[in-house]
């Protein structure tokens, strides 16, 4: 029987794998790791006597190929989310504290309320933001947005750096309309934030292994790819190390690798080069995180960390685009990122409590302009070829969402292919 080959279980890999196995064809993945998730992980830590997750990734109700994931694998019920889509933020400098509201329905009329909108800020300003919809490729999210005022450091940047790992100076505008237009674009329930209720490896990454599993499918691990045997336009052969591994007449391939992997193993296959960091902070203090409003998450402005998160006693901060940052020693960056932490929750600066730093120094490929030309398809030169992975060109950012949307893709390349 003809078989799908997935190789890398990441978020884009399991989804691929997914579908396959929904379909009911065939599907073996095989990953250099001795575990599934890729870069969406989670793991114990001693330190904290915590499981905690590598990364703080959010969720949101305008992600509709993850939600569509979670519903085959039997695991939205395993997310946390918000009843009314609220952003609570913090100006670390001054104090002041402010929440986002948008509306339910797509016209934003939330913008015309002062108690809906960022302080300080006037509705008109707001409009800017329409310039993202008709961007050049060659645009950065600044230029776009010239003139916005106040609401550019209380606003943009903070979605920015998350959404793209970029600043505004440096993010591509052609990435960041997509998101908008799939939450603000869509009304309150689209901007509703979930989160991972147990950490993204049981809530996300396990379940999704299982379905395979359960689907005839099997996972191997510790197989790391180091090369292609290709005859004509058909892939012939997988190499994982050892003697070469013949496919099928039939046997379809999907590559769900990081993009520097990819460019060992087929270099004339265009991937994005350059990476950008993100520093992630865990700490576990002596009880529940006093967060307001018992939010999940809190926007910070005017320190160095951009958003808190919080799971049970543990409060974990982000930091992206934070390739200087990550240069830093754990100490430093431990006791740096507390006093953002102290100050967001009004708790004492000393004595700082048990923390873990995680660095992922190419946590997303450099979301810029330059980048967006070196996206591939999912399709390639070779018939029974197909890729997946954040990293290619799907239209939306290196998130979640975007992985998993190109996994569903490949699927449906890898499954006409089969027929």
């Amino acid at each position: 029987m003809a078989r799908v080959h997935v190789v890398g279980a990441g978020m884009a890999g399991l989804a691929c794998a997914v579908a396959v196995a929904e379909a009911g064809r065939a599907v073996r993945i095989s990953e250099a790791a001795p575990h599934p998730g890729g870069r969406c992980r989670s793991f114990f830590d001693d330190t904290l006597e915590r499981t905690i997750d590598n990364g703080n990734h959010l969720i949101l109700g305008g992600n509709p190929a993850t939600f569509a994931y979670l519903d085959t694998v039997g695991a939205r019920h395993r997310l946390a989310g918000q009843a009314r889509a609220d952003f609570p933020f913090v100006d670390l400098r001054s104090g002041e504290r402010w929440r986002l509201r948008p509306n339910a329905g797509r016209l934003p009329w939330w913008i015309f309320s002062p108690r809906r909108r960022v302080p300080g800020t006037r509705w008109t300003q707001y409009l800017a933001g329409l310039m993202l919809a008709t961007a050049g490729t060659e645009a950065t999210v600044a230029e776009c947005l010239a003139g916005a005022g106040p609401l550019v450091e209380k606003l943009w940047q903070p979605l920015t750096v998350a959404v793209l790992n970029a600043s505004i100076e440096e993010g591509a505008a052609k990435l960041l309309w997509p998101v908008l237009r799939l939450t603000f674009g869509q009304g309150e329930k689209a901007c509703r934030a979930y989160v991972a209720r147990d950490g993204l490896g049981p809530d996300l990454v396990e379940p999704g292994a299982r379905y395979v599993a359960a689907h005839g499918g099997d996972i191997r691990y510790g197989r790391r790819l180091r090369g292609v045997t290709a005859v004509g336009a058909r892939l012939e052969a997988l190499d994982f190390g050892g003697a070469a591994e013949a496919l099928d007449g039939g046997d379809v391939v999907v590559l769900a690798l990081p993009p520097t992997v990819l460019s060992q193993i087929l270099p004339e296959i265009p991937a994005p080069r350059e990476a950008r960091a993100i520093v992630n902070a865990h700490y576990r203090l002596d009880g529940p995180v006093p967060m307001p409003n018992d939010s999940r998450l809190l926007g910070l402005v005017g320190g160095t960390a951009h958003w808190l998160f919080a799971r049970g006693d543990v409060a974990s901060v982000t930091v992206s685009a934070a390739d200087d940052l990550a240069e830093e020693s754990a100490d430093r960056l431990a006791a740096l990122l507390w006093a953002d932490v102290a100050k967001a929750l009004d708790l004492p600066r000393a004595p700082q409590p048990p923390c873990r730093i995680v660095k992922e120094r190419r946590a997303t490929f450099a979301q810029i302009p330059a980048a967006l030309s070196q996206r591939p398809p999912a399709e390639t030169n070779y018939a029974n070829l197909f890729l997946a992975g954040d990293w290619t060109d799907t239209g939306l950012p290196a998130t979640i969402e975007g992985a998993v949307r190109s996994g569903q893709r490949a699927a449906r390349l890898a499954l006409a292919a089969l027929r």
